[in-house]
């Protein structure tokens, strides 16, 4: 049973015929990243719809450029407002806006986050699959899930998830800010 499989099976969100080829790779090209293979997978056998859900097919295009840069935005807030600063970033500058300069030059290095379901995302990247599902506010982040699968296990109650692994750090930048839960 896939992913998707499983969460029409709960009952808990609807579930619409998944993306084709062609309009996941228009979905790539419209904002510029490429989904890590699960997630396309998951996108594929079916696309679920409801609040929380990214809606790829007919969403508002606005809303989700807007979902897809919460997670820079949020650690540049946390860089302004709060003193964040990320040690791979080299030494913080003693200026506010070259601070956010900086941190925004180093945050273009990091991989894209795409979302996954409300604040829950999977790094970018074809060719890569298995990452945890990162619950990101911010510079709190919070392993969801070890992998897709274990996310929706764990979230939506859809049977036993992995039994106490940890997280494994699989993306530059995200998994250092990881915190238990």
């Amino acid at each position: 049973m896939t992913a998707a499989d499983l969460l029409a099976a709960s009952g808990r969100f609807p579930v619409r015929p998944g993306l084709t080829e062609a309009e996941l790779s228009a979905v790539e090209d419209e904002f510029g990243f490429s989904f890590a293979d699960d997630h396309r997978a998951f996108l594929a056998a079916g696309l679920p719809f409801g609040r929380g859900w990214p809606d790829w097919r007919d969403g508002d295009r606005s809303a989700l450029r807007e979902r897809l840069a919460l997670p820079v935005e949020g650690v540049l807030f946390d860089v302004a407002q709060n003193d964040f600063w990320y040690d791979g970033w080299g030494p913080r500058p003693p200026a506010g806006e070259a601070a956010l300069n900086a941190a925004r030059a180093g945050l273009f290095t990091a991989p894209r986050m795409i979302p996954l379901y409300a604040h829950r995302y999977l790094p970018a990247g074809k060719g890569t699959s298995g990452h945890p599902v990162l619950s990101i506010y911010q510079t709190d982040v919070i392993c969801y899930g070890n992998d897709l699968e274990d996310f929706l296990h764990r979230e939506f109650g859809l049977g036993p998830g992995a039994a106490g692994e940890p997280p494994r750090p699989t993306v530059t930048f995200w998994s250092r800010l990881i915190q238990p839960l």
